[in-house]
């Protein structure tokens, strides 16, 4: 399974980088602001970074086979993490069967993209994609983030995030709740 987690009053699906850089700039400063979730920390590179991110994700993910219909993905984690539900103040979650989801248009990082692209520390993860085929030798070598980091005592990676880089399994899922 995976889960996209989101505010209650937002709903779900609401992407900054599905929006021109100046009016996610706007939202995210407006975020920053109101200062009472995770995302009103962000830096102000913030967006630019995340964009770089995805374009070397989007890359990878392509050299290895993947066949994206989106150029941004829809931000995943795989399996729960509650810590990720608490960045919201309503948090609240989606849940999508993996085997709902073409595999061709997913990927995955081993903890949050951020870390996982740009962290230099030797960990051989760093600046890898996986695709699906590689998920559960991965969770082998590694284990699940949120079972053996679910207090980020032990570094950044506190869950595998996946990117879905199709609009198909979320309008399924919206096609479900009407």
């Amino acid at each position: 399974m995976i889960v996209h987690y989101y505010e209650a009053s937002k709903g779900p699906f609401q992407s900054l980088s599905d929006l021109s850089l100046e009016d996610a700039e706007a939202i995210l400063q407006q975020i920053r602001h109101e200062g009472n979730v995770f995302a009103s920390k962000r830096k102000i590179d913030y967006l630019s970074i995340r964009k770089t991110l995805e374009e070397r994700i989007y890359q990878l993910f392509v050299e290895k086979g993947g066949k994206p219909k989106r150029l941004r993905p829809h931000y995943f984690i795989l399996g729960r993490c509650d810590w990720v539900k608490s960045w919201y103040c309503h948090g609240r979650e989606v849940q999508i069967l993996l085997k709902m989801v073409d595999p061709n248009v997913i990927s995955f990082t081993y903890g949050d993209s951020f870390p996982a692209m740009r962290y230099s520390d030797g960990k051989p993860y760093r600046g890898q994609v996986y695709i699906l085929e590689e998920l559960s030798e991965l969770i082998a070598q590694y284990g699940l983030p949120q079972v053996w980091n679910s207090e980020g005592k032990y570094g950044p990676e506190r869950y595998i995030e996946a990117q879905v880089w199709d609009d198909q399994p979320v309008k399924e899922y919206l096609a479900r709740q009407e």
